[in-house]
């Protein structure tokens, strides 16, 4: 696959979410990065995200796609739906999972409330980045089975980015190459010969909170100062 990079494999940890950005960073290179978002999964990613656009001099922005799983499967998607409502459904994933129209409606209304209610949260201090024409980063702290990864890079490729490239610390070899199916290009730090729980690949992975995810979108898009009035 030309378009799908692997940079170690190795079992090392990184220090931090903080540490896997700006490594993820360095490993990019040089891009054109005026027109470049990159785009966290809530909530971890959000950290890596904010890391990875800080080095890169680019825009930052949360994805908040959620996967469509299969029937007594939540982890294997069939499919995903974006922040606008948009659905991408996979039909021979779907047809194999045994997921017909009515389980799809519900998992649909199931998703999109979970969806309006971070938007909810999320977008009253930080208002959606258009991605039509842009070269696009999605990036988390990790990916396991890649099913939220793959609903993110679903949802972005729906709005027509010039470039989507998936950046990832760490994950198995098989989801990867799955994932780079998905996107223009996939870049990976590390994949180790057994993988584990994402948490033993980092040495410090404490719990990130909607508070932390607030903090972060506010550091990247500040409030305006109100005007002191002259008397």
């Amino acid at each position: 696959m030309k378009n799908f990079t692997i940079f170690e494999r190795s079992d090392d940890p990184f220090e931090d979410r903080a540490q896997a950005g700006q490594k993820l960073a360095r490993a990019l290179g040089k891009i054109d990065t005026k027109e470049t978002v990159v785009l966290g999964i809530p909530r971890g990613g959000v950290v890596v995200a904010q890391y990875l656009a800080r080095e890169l001099n680019a825009s930052l922005d949360i994805i908040l796609a959620r996967k469509i799983g299969a029937p007594g499967n939540p982890e294997f998607a069939v499919g995903a739906i974006s922040e606008d409502g948009h659905v991408y459904l996979n039909q021979e994933y779907a047809r194999r999972a045994g997921a017909d129209e009515a389980y799809i409606e519900e998992e649909k209304k199931r998703q999109m409330a979970e969806i309006k209610r971070r938007a909810a949260i999320f977008r009253k201090v930080h208002p959606k980045i258009s991605l039509k024409d842009r070269t696009v980063i999605v990036t988390d702290d990790g990916v396991a089975t890649g099913a939220t990864f793959e609903a993110a890079l679903w949802s972005a490729r729906c709005e027509k980015p010039r470039k989507l490239i998936a950046a990832i610390p760490v994950g198995p070899e098989d989801t990867l190459r799955r994932l780079a199916q998905r996107s223009d290009e996939l870049a990976c730090l590390r994949v180790p010969e057994d993988f584990y729980a994402l948490s033993k690949f980092y040495l410090h992975f404490e719990q990130v909170d909607d508070a932390q995810v607030l903090e972060i979108l506010r550091s990247h898009n500040p409030a305006p100062r109100k005007q002191r009035k002259v008397i």
